[in-house]
C-alpha cells in the first residue's frame, strides 16, 4: 500500500489532511510541492483544478481536505471523524463547511495581505519543505509572486480587512462553545474539531507544523498586535489542537 499527500507544508487545509492521516495511524509519504510550480503536477493528476491537498492512495486520487476525511473513513474506518449518529454526521458535516468556507479563506486572505509585504519572512513558508533552491527562485520572482496570490485570492487592504471581522466572529463562537463543552459535536473528537484546530492553527503557530515560523519580531505589526490581543481566545481551540495533533 502506498499513500502520498500532496501538499503544501504551509496550507491549513493540508495540515487539515496530514493530521486526518495521522490521527488514524495511516502511514503516508508527503509530497511538498512550492505554489505556482505545483499547477502542472495536480491537473496531471486530478484531470481538474490546482488545489491542494490530494491524496494518492495506490492510484486512487481524492482531491480537497473534506474529501480526503470522507475516503480515509470509509477506508480507514478505525478512529474515525465522522460520527455515526445521523443527527450528530450532519451537525459534524455542516461545521466542517463552514470553517472550510469562511475561516479557511479568511486567514489565508488576512495573514497573506501583510505577509506578502515582509518577502523575507513569507518566502520561507512558502518554500518550507521543498528543495533550497526554491527560496532564491521566489526571490528572484516575488514581485510576480506577490502580483499573482493576491489576483487569484482577492487579497487587498478591504478584503483583508472583511477577512479580519470573519476571523473574530469564528473566534469567539467557538471559543464560547469550547468553554461550555469539549467537543462541537457530541462527546469526543470529530472531523468538525479537526477542521477548526488544523485551520485555525497558523494564528497560534504549533510547533507540530511543518514550517519555520517566524520570530514575533519579524510578524507584520498589525498581525502581531492582533495575535497578542486574541491570544487567550485561541487558547481552547490551541488545546484541542495540543491534545488530539
Amino acid at each position: 500500500m502506498t499513500v502520498k499527500l500532496y501538499q503544501f507544508c504551509i496550507s491549513h487545509y493540508s495540515e487539515k489532511a496530514r493530521w486526518a492521516l495521522d490521527y488514524k495511524g495511516v502511514n503516508y509519504k508527503p509530497i511538498n510541492l512550492l505554489p505556482g510550480q505545483h499547477a502542472r503536477t495536480i491537473t496531471q493528476m486530478t484531470r481538474a483544478d490546482s488545489s491542494v491537498p490530494v491524496l494518492d492512495h495506490d492510484g486512487q486520487i481524492v482531491q480537497g481536505s473534506a474529501q480526503i476525511v470522507d475516503y480515509l473513513d470509509r477506508v480507514f474506518p478505525d478512529n474515525p471523524l465522522t460520527p455515526e449518529d445521523p443527527v450528530l454526521r450532519e451537525q459534524a458535516l455542516e461545521w466542517e463547511k463552514k470553517l472550510d468556507e469562511q475561516a479557511g479563506p479568511a486567514i489565508r486572505t488576512w495573514v497573506y495581505h501583510y505577509f506578502l509585504q515582509r518577502p523575507k519572512v513569507v518566502i520561507p513558508l512558502l518554500a518550507a519543505g521543498t528543495p533550497f533552491y526554491n527560496r532564491i527562485l521566489l526571490s528572484l520572482a516575488f514581485s510576480r509572486v506577490d502580483e499573482i496570490m493576491r489576483k487569484w485570492m482577492k487579497i487587498n487592504q478591504k478584503t483583508a480587512d472583511a477577512a479580519q471581522q470573519t476571523l473574530e466572529q469564528l473566534v469567539t463562537e467557538l471559543t464560547d462553545i469550547y468553554r461550555q463543552r469539549s467537543y462541537l459535536v457530541g462527546d469526543r473528537f470529530s472531523r468538525a474539531d479537526l477542521a477548526a484546530a488544523a485551520l485555525l492553527a497558523p494564528l497560534f503557530q504549533p510547533p507540530q507544523y511543518p514550517v519555520p515560523w517566524p520570530k514575533p519580531a519579524r510578524i507584520p505589526k498589525p498581525v502581531k498586535s492582533w495575535l497578542e490581543d486574541w491570544r487567550p481566545k485561541l487558547e481552547p481551540i490551541e488545546a484541542l489542537y495540543q491534545k488530539h495533533r
